[in-house]
């Protein structure tokens, strides 16, 4: 069902603005890499909930699926693939490297939206 969350949309400009900077002005070896892709992962489920009425862990598997194919997709060189190496947007945007710490990223980003959202808990709890 299509909707429009305000709540969702505020958390999805709060975490591209800090998606955007960490992008733009972090070169480290820990917060870029793998902050910015534990993130990603919450980014995009925000977004998602902005506009569409779906069951969270329904989203949650979907992100996760997403972000799993996007890292499979860099193992395979994909930026290259498509032509885009020298598209510095679509290098950071796509990424360019494979990491199975980046994997492991994702899931905590997940892990994280499960545990902070409150109807995910009956997911969880066992049906009488």
């Amino acid at each position: 069902m299509l909707i429009f969350s305000k709540k969702y949309f505020f958390w999805t400009l709060v975490l591209f603005i800090v998606e955007l900077s960490i992008a733009l002005y972090i070169r480290d070896a820990f917060v870029r890499p793998y902050v910015g892709d534990y993130l990603v992962t919450i980014f995009i489920y925000c977004f998602v909930r902005t506009f569409f009425k779906i069951k969270i862990w329904k989203v949650c598997l979907a992100v996760l699926l997403f972000s799993y194919m996007v890292e499979v997709l860099q193992y395979f060189h994909i930026v290259n693939v498509l032509g885009l190496q020298n598209n510095i947007i679509m290098k950071t945007a796509i990424g360019y490297g494979f990491e199975w710490w980046d994997l492991l990223a994702y899931t905590l980003g997940i892990v994280t939206v499960l545990i902070l959202e409150p109807q995910s808990n009956n997911f969880f709890r066992k049906s009488n």
